[in-house]
């Protein structure tokens, strides 16, 4: 009986060593390839930097007006458009001149304010305003045409109170509906907090697929995957070192990236445990490696392995929620998400770093991301076995 243990405890201490041995050769390999380190740096430093300084809310719109009136009203009006959303861009002389600034991109917004409009509004006539905006970015022509509804509603309702001659102070006595919001978890409703940890999640993704595709691959295109192979290795030796080590290489940008950019730059609060943020993202980036490792298989060089991971990439990130938000798409690909293991992955990763959620109420996502993400890993071991095995 003790000479069983202590040959199982040999080919345990063998087993580990050649995992060890492995996995250092992979961190090696990794550190010379100037390429891959480039990568990495620049995806989890400079571009989740330059993400948060993307944002999709109005700012500095230019407003160009034409001001037919020159009046007092008109210019309290035009006054009303000021930053941070819109900024003042000229004065036009007539509609043709604001169109063409429509048209060649000068101004996101025209404000056409007719003659007699301050004469109108003294009389009691109702005085028409018109609002020309450029659409082609549908959100932000969007935002642009309700915040300019609500700047010209509230001038219009200022100006019936001084017609009336009713102060705001009277106001407090009548009866009315107030609308009293709480935003929770971005508050301020910050753009900086949001693009960027969804571009981290993104690239977490790529690397995930892209790399242990890229270690296999390598191995092909130089001819070592043969030497391997003779080696008294099994194919399970071979690639786990290469997930290993590549999900390293990812939890340490992730780090890298949450303290610098997220934390650092955008003061980005992370409410939640860190170690379990962690852990799930060393979860979906083992798991989601299967398809680079399954990428790898039918690949035959890294630019026919960078192909074939865009048309795997993109079907996730389009049915995940980061770019699109779930209720904005059709039922069929609403459904479809449940499909994408990044979809899990950022459910997770707002409801841990944002909500300060625990497992306790995300373990249906990590429940889906773990039967999602073995069937995708066994996936890719399989077809590595049938392969090289």
């Amino acid at each position: 009986m003790k000479f069983l243990d202590d040959d199982l405890r040999g080919r345990v201490g063998l087993w580990l060593w050649r995992f060890w041995a492995m996995m250092l050769k992979e961190l090696i390999q990794f550190g010379r390839d100037g390429l891959l380190v480039f990568a990495i740096t620049y995806l989890f430093l400079f571009d989740t930097y330059m993400a948060g300084n993307v944002g999709m809310n109005l700012k500095n719109a230019v407003v160009a007006v034409h001001d037919a009136d020159h009046s007092a009203a008109s210019r309290e009006l035009i006054y009303r458009f000021r930053p941070p959303y819109f900024k003042l861009g000229g004065e036009v002389a007539d509609g043709r001149a604001g169109q063409r600034l429509l048209d060649t991109g000068g101004a996101l917004v025209v404000l056409d304010i007719p003659p007699r409009f301050e004469h109108d509004i003294q009389s009691g006539k109702p005085a028409a305003v018109q609002v020309q905006v450029d659409a082609a970015n549908t959100v932000l022509g969007f935002l642009a045409a309700s915040y300019s509804a609500q700047i010209i509603g509230q001038y219009g309702f200022d100006q019936a109170l001084a017609r009336l001659g009713v102060s705001a102070s009277a106001l407090e006595n009548v009866p009315m509906i107030r609308d009293e919001h709480r935003v929770w978890y971005n508050p301020n409703q910050k753009d900086a907090w949001f693009m960027p940890l969804s571009e981290l999640l993104v690239v977490i993704t790529i690397m995930a697929i892209m790399l242990p595709a890229a270690a296999a691959v390598r191995e092909k295109e130089r001819g070592t995957i043969e030497q391997l192979l003779v080696t008294p290795l099994s194919p399970i030796q071979i690639l786990l070192p290469k997930v290993v080590a590549m999900t390293l290489v990812i939890l340490l940008g992730t780090a890298a990236s949450l303290l610098f950019v997220l934390h650092g730059a955008f003061d980005f609060p992370m409410k939640g445990s860190l170690a379990l943020f962690f852990t799930v993202t060393a979860l979906y980036t083992f798991t989601t490696a299967g398809l680079g490792l399954y990428i790898s298989t039918i690949a035959r060089n890294l630019a026919q392995a960078a192909l074939l991971a865009i048309l795997v990439l993109l079907p996730m990130i389009f049915l995940s929620g980061a770019w699109t938000p779930p209720e904005a798409m059709p039922t069929g690909l609403r459904e479809a998400m449940v499909l994408s293991p990044l979809y899990y992955f950022i459910e997770m990763g707002y409801g841990i770093l944002l909500k300060g959620a625990g497992l306790d109420i995300l373990w249906d996502s990590l429940l889906g991301l773990a039967l999602l993400g073995m069937t995708i890993f066994g996936l890719g071991v399989w077809r590595f076995r049938r392969q090289f095995g």
